[in-house]
Parts: C-alpha cells; structure tokens; sequence
C-alpha cells in the first residue's frame, strides 16, 4: 500500500497486501478507542470513573471498547477482591507508547480545525449551488 496518490513521496507502507494496517486502524479508527486510550494515559481508572470521563459513552459501549482494547495488548484490567469488585484499566506498555501519536494527532485536529472548517462551508456552498 503506497500513500504516493495523496502527494506522499515515499511509500509509508510498502507491503503487497495490507500488513495488518487496516486491522489496527479498525481499532483505533472506531468512535471510542481513541478517546479511551487518551483517558487512560493521564493513569489508573476505575470503569465509572471511565465512563464520566469519556463523554457520551453508554456502558456496553465502553466494556465492548476495553475488552478490545485489552486483547489487542493496549489496556489491561485488574480486578481487586472487595465487595463489589473494583475493576481498574490502565495502559500497558504498548498502550503508552501509542500515546504520543495519539497527541500528535489531536495538536494536528486542533491546529487546523479552522482551515477544515471553512473547506467544508467552502463545499457546502459549492454543493449547494445549482448545476
């Protein structure tokens, strides 16, 4: 997969079939992985503590999301023996170390919200235009 089509000069991905790219950006490209995986990288927390933080999530959303999270290595989750159970989540190593290209991206989206917002009022009125 080569990204030269969008003005890349060098391939980023020179495999002949996908690598296993389109598997981890599933994972990272869904609604909550990302927001989950920013949370947790400020530390430890416990699932409703998760939940307040990630806005908007509902609970079986968020279990579906760290199972995943956990099984692709990225979260792990321990259970304390008290009454009820304290379930905490927190990053692995591997986990961490997606941190940083988690930030870069974010500084990217902010840093041009303004420019991809007036691409889109700019389509819009264009879209909008009779032909």
């Amino acid at each position: 997969m080569s990204l030269g089509h969008i003005g890349v000069t060098e391939p980023v991905i020179s495999c002949a079939d996908d690598c296993g790219v389109r598997d981890v950006l599933d994972r990272l490209g869904d609604k909550w992985s990302v927001l989950v995986v920013v949370e947790l990288a400020a530390g430890v927390h416990r699932f409703k503590e998760l939940q307040r933080a990630v806005d908007g999530i509902s609970q079986r959303m968020l279990t579906l999301t760290v199972r995943r999270l956990e099984r692709d290595g990225l979260v792990t989750r321990t259970v304390h023996p008290t009454v009820p159970p304290q379930v905490e989540y927190e990053l692995t190593e591997l986990g961490h170390s997606l941190t940083h290209l988690v930030k870069n991206l974010a500084d990217w989206s902010l840093a041009n919200r303004p420019r991809i917002e007036a691409a889109r009022r700019e389509w819009d009125a264009k879209a909008d235009m009779p032909s």
